[in-house]
């Protein structure tokens, strides 16, 4: 894989390290709400239905269980993250295949995909990388193919648009900033890219669940012919 310029990621080698470190209790944790969002599920299996007939990628995979949702739904699906240590963690914890990837420079051929994932993956990128990033989910996927996106908006302290940097997470050091993200930028950004947004739903946190934000999803669909 060629690394991308600098200015589409420059957080990459920080992100990296830092999932890197916390791979083991973020999996324990985090990898293990899904049985508890029935709504992020039940978007999963729509996002299935749409992408069954052909390759898919789950980008940002981080422990691999939207992964391996997918595989259970009969879903051809690969995992990519930017962190070796949490490709190592998903690998071991599924059985599913991953590698190790920066989604502003995925290692993958021009209209290779049918359907692409990326599920709370974006916040870590500023607006130039997301829109590098978004520039790269289109090149990948086939033209009709369908992509499926997660992100954070807003916590009580913070409004879209803001961001949080965190230097500790788990009781292990980090340098991770977490950018909240606002549908309607992300949707214009998409449309740049020739991304259409079909699909928007926002919700709030699940009490005891998640952590306490709410979040937006965007189905959204390649230009061109399937």
């Amino acid at each position: 894989m060629t690394n991308p310029p600098p200015e589409q990621n420059p957080a990459a080698p920080a992100t990296r390290r830092s999932y890197d470190t916390v791979a083991e209790p973020y999996a324990a944790d985090i990898g293990s709400e899904l049985p508890g969002k029935p709504l992020d599920r039940a978007l999963l299996d729509a996002f299935a239905e749409v992408t069954r007939h052909g390759p898919v990628a789950d980008v940002g995979c981080g422990p691999g269980q939207a992964t391996a949702h997918l595989a259970g739904r009969g879903v051809a699906v690969t995992g990519l993250d930017l962190s070796p240590g949490m490709c190592a963690v998903a690998r071991r914890g599924t059985g599913l295949p991953f590698a190790v990837a920066d989604m502003t420079a995925l290692p993958l051929r021009s209209g290779s995909l049918t359907g692409l994932l990326c599920w709370y993956a974006l916040i870590h990128l500023d607006a130039p990388g997301r829109a590098a990033a978004y520039a790269e989910f289109a090149r990948v996927l086939r033209p009709g193919g369908h992509a499926l996106l997660a992100f954070h908006t807003s916590t009580a302290d913070t409004r879209p648009g803001e961001s949080a940097h965190f230097t500790d997470w788990w009781g292990r050091p980090v340098d991770l900033t977490f950018h909240f993200l606002d549908p309607a930028t992300e949707t214009t950004s998409l449309t740049a890219a020739d991304l259409t947004v079909t699909a928007h739903l926002d919700r709030a946190p699940y009490p005891g669940v998640e952590h306490p934000s709410r979040r937006s999803y965007l189905l959204v669909r390649r230009g061109g012919e399937a």
